[in-house]
């Protein structure tokens, strides 16, 4: 299947999905790429619809038309943006919906706490659906305070565990600097310090600032084969603590943060890692996952790096 340069923008009627409009939009905008929005609907079955329980009878059509009306408000929303929008109201899951159509573009965008459709297969109880099973990145855009945007995005941040899936965020990262003109910092976290972290067994003979320094030195390595052929200078920092808690507070600082769907550890059948799932439930800025079967950003034209 032919990957098209669009990003599909999942909406659902709700204030949050607007916002994630926006910035699915500008993401858009940046990269002269097209903006599919879309509604997934679901009709009810032919028991529930036919019982004689004194109900009035559903109507598809109604339903139907209230998604496209959906999609319509939110088009109209992101018009002055100047991107071109296309509108899909589609009947089905509305997870399933936008992981099929992942496979055929570059990244999907869907707000937080909506309406009871995207939000609650994000966040509630299948929160790992759509990140985990998509076949490109997926960016989830909180709720924004009052006052405060998402977009242009200026600061990025990327959580890399030395794991092939954080090489494939890292470089998506890099696609994202690209775009957006924006900064980049990559973030290895080591968890030493606590009696709890992963090194805490370690003997005290053991140098533990040797180990955050080579720990440094392969992140600037990983750093730069992933922008190499960019004009993107990637700062790195190799740092003693909880990835996750980490990056959350990070994304009070940043626009954007970037992680992999999954790290080193954790059971095969669990596809979003602990991190990603910490990270998506407590960040204050929207957050980029990319899956380990996404698509290489590389398909996609890069313009040079441009500082605003």
């Amino acid at each position: 299947m032919s990957v098209r340069d669009v990003v599909a923008c999942g909406v659902d009627g709700s204030r949050e999905s607007l916002e994630a409009a926006e910035w699915a939009a500008e993401r858009a905008k940046a990269s002269g790429w097209e903006l599919q929005i879309v509604c997934a609907y679901a009709l009810p079955s032919y028991t529930a619809a036919s019982m004689d329980s004194g109900f009035a009878a559903v109507d598809d059509d109604a339903i139907e038309a209230s998604a496209r009306a959906v999609v319509e408000e939110a088009a109209a929303h992101v018009a002055d943006t100047g991107v071109r929008v296309t509108t899909l109201a589609q009947q089905g899951d509305p997870t399933g919906v936008l992981v099929d159509l992942s496979r055929s573009v570059r990244l999907v965008v869907v707000g937080t706490r909506g309406g009871g459709g995207f939000a609650d297969r994000l966040l509630g109880a299948t929160s790992s659906a759509l990140p985990a099973y998509a076949h490109c990145p997926v960016v989830v855009v909180p709720r924004h305070e009052e006052g405060s945007r998402f977009v242009p995005v200026q600061r990025i941040v990327a959580g890399v565990d030395g794991s092939n899936q954080a090489s494939q965020a890292l470089s998506s990262a890099v696609a994202e600097a690209v775009a957006w003109g924006a900064e980049l910092t990559a973030v290895e976290t080591v968890p030493m310090a606590s009696s709890a972290g992963a090194l805490a067994w370690l003997p005290p003979a053991v140098d533990r600032s040797e180990i955050l320094r080579d720990v440094r030195d392969q992140l600037r390595a990983a750093c730069a084969k992933a922008s190499e052929g960019t004009d993107v200078d990637v700062r790195s920092h190799a740092l003693d603590g909880n990835a996750a808690m980490l990056l959350a507070e990070f994304s009070t600082a940043v626009d954007l943060v970037v992680v992999g769907s999954r790290g080193r550890g954790g059971v095969r059948g669990l596809l979003l890692g602990s991190t990603s799932q910490s990270v998506l439930a407590h960040s204050m800025c929207p957050v980029m996952v990319v899956p380990s079967r996404s698509k290489d950003y590389d398909e996609a034209p890069r313009p040079k790096w441009r500082r605003r």
